[in-house]
């Protein structure tokens, strides 16, 4: 299968300013994700997608490759992963070039476990999804069926059932996405304009080191987090 790695870094970042080549541990933040993306062997391709010429002055420098320039319109705070991606198969598709899926790996999430890219590939060929994610488990205490929600001033349980299940032994497992690893086939992507299809697989990184910088106190825990790798 033809996979393009794609690693999205706008530059116009409000939270942190600077964050995608911000230094974290003497390694600008991209670093993190591009030595991941060295370490496999099943992307066919491996590309920075941003708006910003500094970001392309620092990627290039450590190896990366950054064949265009991301419009100023696809750089926004509103602006989604799905447009990027489009995006960036749209321009590659000029050239020539033509993927069966996109493998869009976050530098925001910088930590990720030797072999997490290919064993992700993997699992994604062999099980033929719409896409697979990277995700890890709720804890019980936050798991959807003890979950509750506001309607017309009572609360209800947020999965619709009636009756709240009272042993944690009997909760089914819960996954919220992590943002290391997003793979989607092109057909999803361009004919059902969605990052996920119908089909969606996952894998499962509960246990390794977990951070997704988005605020100071994220970066924060980054620096903690970095000096046990």
């Amino acid at each position: 299968m033809n996979i393009l790695g794609l690693i999205p870094a706008r530059g116009g970042s409000k939270g942190i300013p600077g964050k995608n080549i911000k230094l974290l541990a003497g390694k600008h933040l991209l670093e993190y994700t591009f030595e991941s993306v060295k370490a496999s062997s099943l992307l066919s391709r491996v590309i920075l997608s941003t708006d910003d010429p500094e970001i392309i002055r620092v990627a290039e420098k450590i190896g990366m490759e950054a064949p265009f320039i991301r419009p100023k319109n696809l750089a926004e705070d509103t602006t989604s992963s799905l447009e990027v991606v489009k995006h960036a198969l749209g321009v590659l598709n000029l050239n020539g070039e033509e993927y069966d899926a996109v493998c869009l790996l976050q530098p925001t999430t910088p930590f990720r476990e030797p072999g997490l890219i290919d064993s992700a590939i993997k699992k994604f060929t062999e099980g033929n999804f719409d896409s697979l994610i990277s995700v890890r488990e709720v804890p019980a205490d936050f798991n959807p069926h003890w979950v509750f929600e506001e309607k017309d001033g009572k609360l209800e349980i947020a999965t619709g059932e009636k009756e709240i299940i009272s042993r944690r032994q009997e909760l089914p497992k819960a996954y919220h996405r992590d943002g290391a690893i997003y793979i989607t086939k092109t057909s999803v992507l361009l004919d059902q304009n969605s990052l996920y299809g119908k089909n969606i697989g996952f894998i499962n990184t509960t246990g390794s080191p977990y951070v997704n910088i988005d605020v100071p106190k994220d970066w924060t825990e980054a620096e903690k987090l970095v000096r046990f790798l």
